[in-house]
C-alpha cells in the first residue's frame, strides 16, 4: 500500500513539474512580464520629466537676472512648468488614455516654452557667458536627451506588450488569464515630427 501511495505521489510530482515546465515554456508569464516592463519604462519617462522640472526654477532665476524685460517669456515657462507638474501620474495612467494625452500635451507645452526662453537668451551676451546659465543649459540639454531615450524605450515596451496580447499564443493567455490588462496607449505624434520626441533647441 505504501509503495502504491509513494508511486502515486511520485507521479503527481512529475506531472506537476511537467505541467509547470510546459506552461513556463509556452509564454504564460510573458504578458505580466511585458506589462511590468512597460510600467518600468513609464517610470523612467516620469523621472526624466521631473528632472527637467527641477532644473527650471534655477534657470528662470538666472535668466531673470539678465533679462528682466522678458517677463512674458519667463511667465510662460513658469506657468507651463506649473501645469506640467500639476498633472499627477503613476502606473495606472497607462490605463487612462485621456490622462496620458493630457500629461503629454502639458510636457510638450513646457518644451515649447523652454525653447522660446532659449531663443530669448540669445539677445543677452552677458547671460550667454554666465557660468551658472551655461551649466544649467548643459544639464537641460542632457535631460532632453534622456527624455527622448526614455520615451523611445517606453514606446518600444508598450509595442512589445501590445503585440504579445494581440498575437498567438499571447492572445489566448490574455483571454483566459489576463483579460483585466488592456491594450496600452503610448505617445502620439500630434504635429509633424512629434514622433521624434520633444527637443529644446540651443543656439
Amino acid at each position: 500500500m505504501n509503495v502504491r501511495h509513494h508511486y502515486r505521489s511520485s507521479l503527481q510530482v512529475a506531472a506537476l513539474m511537467w505541467l509547470t515546465t510546459l506552461l513556463a515554456g509556452c509564454g504564460i508569464n510573458n504578458i505580466p512580464t511585458l506589462d511590468e516592463q512597460a510600467k518600468g519604462a513609464w517610470g523612467q519617462v516620469q523621472n526624466q520629466y521631473q528632472r527637467r522640472a527641477d532644473l527650471i526654477p534655477n534657470l528662470v532665476e538666472t535668466v531673470k537676472g539678465y533679462a528682466q524685460h522678458e517677463q512674458e517669456t519667463l511667465t510662460a515657462v513658469i506657468e507651463a512648468r506649473a501645469k506640467a507638474t500639476s498633472i499627477q501620474v503613476d502606473a495606472s495612467t497607462l490605463d487612462n488614455p485621456e490622462k496620458l494625452k493630457q500629461y503629454e500635451q502639458a510636457q510638450n507645452q513646457l518644451t515649447g516654452a523652454l525653447s522660446r526662453l532659449m531663443v530669448v537668451s540669445e539677445r543677452y551676451p552677458d547671460l550667454k557667458a554666465n557660468q551658472n546659465f551655461l551649466a544649467l543649459q548643459s544639464q537641460l540639454e542632457g535631460t532632453e536627451n534622456r527624455i527622448a531615450v526614455a520615451r523611445r524605450d517606453f514606446i518600444l515596451a508598450v509595442q512589445k506588450y501590445n503585440t504579445e496580447i494581440r498575437t498567438f499564443p499571447g492572445r489566448l493567455w490574455h483571454t483566459v488569464m489576463y483579460s483585466d490588462l488592456p491594450i496600452r496607449e503610448t505617445f502620439e505624434a500630434t504635429s509633424p515630427g512629434a514622433e521624434k520626441a520633444p527637443e529644446v533647441k540651443f543656439q
